[in-house]
């Protein structure tokens, strides 16, 4: 804009303006505005137009032209060298910022155990590598007195008001799952530690309170049944692989999510059971898979690929290959956050319920 100004003045009969300090702010301004590839079209447009004028004005051969240049390639040597410390130190301070959020969220979001009871399980968390922002992914296994119980949800949103509500579910979650008896009492559990906190004056920003919601979905695998029962808060249905082919397990009373419980009409829900034999994998997973997209704006095929891994592949295994392939859909440029657990069903689990205590 600045530029444009000089040119218009300069061109018009109003160029007995001395304009030659407007542009030579062109490349400063960039330089700390921009990064160094910026800077120098900033340098090059502020150039051309230093030319365009003088050769316009007829100025050439004037001190005054020759101390415009002078002063150009004064400031933007200065102006580069301005730039690239910024940067600098822009990214060294993002990446101090990128690690202690990447900490914080590990240490919440901590990898569930390789065997649970009847299952042998693995989870895989990805960033999507927005800024040093915090994604609201959730997930957590424990096993129980009533079988293996799992929870994988979003919190709308990013940042440290995200990180905090999906802190606040799996606190809720790892306590109640082990002495509440029926599974839509534990979502209720978490939704209600939702409530309390957002209760707390200060606890979330007032747009968080106002527009913010968390999907769930909780799973049960008892450890003497060959079933999984679910309930389902407005999260994406898990996938069951059985025999080489994928199911999804959609609810058949759909419920709000949770921060929503003003829209629930009717009874309180149950859960769902589906069939989970000997031999099939479970798939629980957070919309960041789904969603993803290719250069083409094609979803991630999500079913497809589940199929196309080989059955032999143990869990760790079968993420590791259902992350590169995602990736390589994605070319490396995951839009949203990205939460998965994996858990097979073993032959042995049938009949040979756990009777360790839960603690």
């Amino acid at each position: 804009m600045v530029a444009l100004a000089v040119l218009i003045i300069e061109l018009t009969p109003a160029h007995f303006i001395y304009t030659g300090p407007f542009l030579t702010a062109v490349p400063a301004l960039a330089a700390v505005t921009t990064g160094p590839k910026r800077t120098a079209l900033a340098v090059a447009l502020a150039l051309a137009v230093s030319v365009t004028t003088a050769t316009y004005n007829h100025a050439w051969g004037s001190l005054q032209v020759y101390t415009n240049f002078l002063a150009l390639a004064l400031v933007s040597v200065a102006g580069f060298i301005t730039s690239s410390v910024v940067r600098a130190h822009r990214k060294s301070e993002l990446d101090r910022v990128r690690k202690i959020a990447v900490v914080a969220q590990e240490v919440i979001l901590r990898p569930v155990p390789e065997r649970l009871g009847p299952l042998r399980a693995a989870s895989l968390c990805l960033a999507a590598g927005t800024e040093a922002q915090v994604g609201g992914d959730l997930y957590e296994a424990v096993q129980t007195r009533y079988g293996v119980r799992m929870i994988v949800g979003d919190v709308r949103g990013k940042g440290l008001s995200a990180m905090h509500a999906v802190a606040v579910v799996l606190g809720a979650f790892r306590v109640v799952a082990h002495f509440e008896d029926d599974l839509v009492g534990v979502m209720n559990h978490c939704a209600a530690a939702l409530r309390r906190e957002a209760a707390v004056p200060g606890a979330f920003p007032e747009e968080a309170l106002m527009e913010g919601f968390t999907t769930a979905l909780i799973a049960q695998v008892p450890n003497d049944e060959p079933v999984v029962q679910l309930v389902n808060r407005g999260h994406p249905p898990p996938l069951v692989l059985h025999k080489g082919r994928t199911q999804a397990l959609r609810p058949t009373s759909p419920h709000p999510p949770l921060g929503l419980e003003d829209l629930i009409t009717g009874p309180p829900g149950k859960p769902e059971s589906y069939p989970f034999l000997p031999g099939d994998r479970l798939l629980l997973y957070t919309d960041g898979v789904i969603e993803a997209r290719n250069p083409g704006k094609a979803f991630f095929p999500l079913p497809e690929v589940m199929e196309s891994i080989s059955g032999s592949a143990n869990p760790e295994e079968f993420l590791g290959q259902l992350h590169q392939a995602l990736i390589g859909h994605t070319e490396g440029r995951l839009a949203d956050d990205v939460a998965m657990i994996v858990a097979d069903r073993l032959e042995e689990g049938i009949g040979t319920p756990d009777l360790r205590p839960s603690f």
